[in-house]
C-alpha cells in the first residue's frame, strides 16, 4: 500500500500541448496541494518543442528534456530519462500525452508508480490509434482508461475508466469530433485517479488496482 500521510510528489511527462498537465496544474492550485494530496515538482519531455513545458515554465516549475536521438542507444536513453525523472524523487510519475515507451530502467525505478492515459476502454484497441480504430470496429461506445504502465503496451493494470458514446456523427473523416470529447473525460479522470491515488492509496494485485472504499 502506497503511504498517504504526506503531500506526494508528481513528475509529470509530456510530449505535446500538456492539456493533461494543465488540468493537473489547475486542479492543484484550486484546491490546494495539501488538500489535494500531491504536488507537480518537474516537468519533462522527450522534446524541446513541447509546449506543455511552456505551461510548466508559467507555473514556475523546473523542467528538463531527454531526447532520444542525443543517446546512442534506446537503452541509454531510457536510463538517462529514469535518472533525469529520478532527481526529483517522485511518489508517482504521470505520462500526460508523453509519446515515448519506456523501457526496462524506468520500469525497474518506477514500476507501479508510473500512470498513463490512452483513448480507449483496454483491453480494446490498444496501440498508438485507439480512436481510429475504435470507429473502424463499429464500437458504439469508447473512452479512455488511466492505467499503470507495464513493459508491454498499453497492457499494464487498469485503475480506472470513463465511457464515451459512439454517435452517427462520428466517422474515420470526423475522428477528431470524437478524440475531443474522449479528452475531455481523460482530463477529469485523470485528475481524479491522481487525487484518490495520493489522498489514498493503493495496492495493486496482480492485474487489479484495489482502491480504499
Amino acid at each position: 500500500m502506497a503511504p498517504t500521510e504526506a503531500v506526494k510528489r508528481l513528475v509529470v511527462l509530456v510530449s505535446g500541448s500538456g492539456t493533461n498537465l494543465q488540468a493537473l496544474l489547475d486542479a492543484i492550485a484550486a484546491e490546494g496541494p495539501e488538500r489535494f494530496g500531491a504536488r507537480i515538482v518537474a516537468v519533462g519531455a522527450d522534446r524541446h518543442s513541447a509546449t506543455g513545458l511552456d505551461r510548466a515554465r508559467a507555473a514556475g516549475l523546473p523542467t528538463f528534456v531527454c531526447r532520444v536521438k542525443d543517446h546512442p542507444t534506446r537503452e541509454q536513453w531510457d536510463a538517462a530519462l529514469a535518472e533525469a525523472t529520478a532527481a526529483y524523487q517522485p511518489d508517482l510519475v504521470v505520462s500526460a500525452g508523453f509519446m515515448k515507451i519506456v523501457g526496462k530502467e524506468f520500469l525497474a525505478r518506477f514500476g507501479g508508480r508510473f500512470i498513463n492515459t490512452h483513448p480507449a476502454l483496454l483491453p480494446s484497441f490498444p496501440g498508438a490509434h485507439g480512436v481510429r480504430d475504435a470507429l473502424a470496429y463499429g464500437a458504439k461506445v469508447t473512452g479512455c482508461t488511466v492505467h499503470f504502465v507495464d513493459d508491454g503496451v498499453d497492457t499494464g493494470p487498469i485503475i480506472a475508466q470513463g465511457v464515451v458514446d459512439v454517435v452517427e456523427e462520428d466517422t474515420a473523416e470526423g475522428e477528431a469530433a470524437l478524440h475531443e470529447r474522449i479528452k475531455d473525460v481523460e482530463r477529469r479522470l485523470l485528475v481524479d485517479v491522481v487525487r484518490q491515488l495520493a489522498r489514498h492509496g493503493y495496492r495493486i494485485q496482480g492485474r487489479k488496482v484495489l482502491l480504499p472504499a
